[in-house]
């Protein structure tokens, strides 16, 4: 493991964010800097066409940045998280597992990104790392620069120390018995050219 601490919540320096975004390139991965949570949403719409196939997770990133609420406001976007939470999860999990495999657009972010370009993502359900992977027909992440950290092991325990801890509390304030780390997923390189994106954001946003 790492000898020092890191502090998992501090902006990268702008020559670690560029260097950081180089290495992302590098693994055929596009990658567009902005300063804040208002221009990843700006830049996140232009994307995405009305009308289009959506899904993601209720990210906080994605919170933060307004984008949730712009991917999930009535008549804009075929969402479809609001289509499975109306579905029965005793009956029908069949059906929302196929309808949330394969969107055409997969809105969401990461845990870390390590300083050679490697997205590390963990998850209780998993139900997002499929289309991160594999499913979806476009990727978008938008992750702000306090995630980049030196090395996997310092994202390990970033998502174990760090992130899991708030995401925790955050369920249990609902009822749940607590989260959990189920499965984490390592995008090494992406084999699809303008597949995946990631939206850098220089201040600080999400956990």
């Amino acid at each position: 493991m790492i000898e020092a601490p890191v502090q998992f919540g501090t902006p990268a320096l702008e020559e670690t964010l560029q260097r950081v975004a180089e290495r992302l390139r590098e693994r055929n991965i596009e990658t567009i800097i902005v300063e804040d949570g208002e221009a990843a949403r700006a830049v996140v719409l232009e994307r995405v066409p009305k009308g289009a196939q959506v899904w993601s997770a209720r990210s906080k990133t994605l919170q933060d940045s307004g984008l949730f609420d712009a991917l999930h406001a009535p008549g804009e976007y075929d969402a479809l998280r609001p289509r499975a939470m109306k579905m029965d999860r005793k009956t029908q999990m069949p059906e929302i597992r196929k309808l949330l495999a394969a969107p055409d657009y997969m809105l969401g972010s990461v845990q870390a990104i390590t300083e050679d370009g490697r997205l590390v993502t963990a998850s209780a359900s998993s139900s997002q790392l499929g289309p991160y992977a594999t499913g979806a027909e476009k990727v978008i992440l938008v992750v702000g620069s306090q995630k980049i950290v030196p090395n996997l092991d310092a994202a390990l325990q970033r998502i174990r120390e760090y992130a899991l801890p708030w995401e925790d509390e955050q369920v249990r304030k609902l009822g749940s018995s607590g989260s959990f780390v189920g499965k984490i997923l390592i995008v090494e390189r992406e084999q699809f050219a303008g597949r995946m994106a990631v939206i850098l954001v220089r201040q600080p946003i999400g956990i």
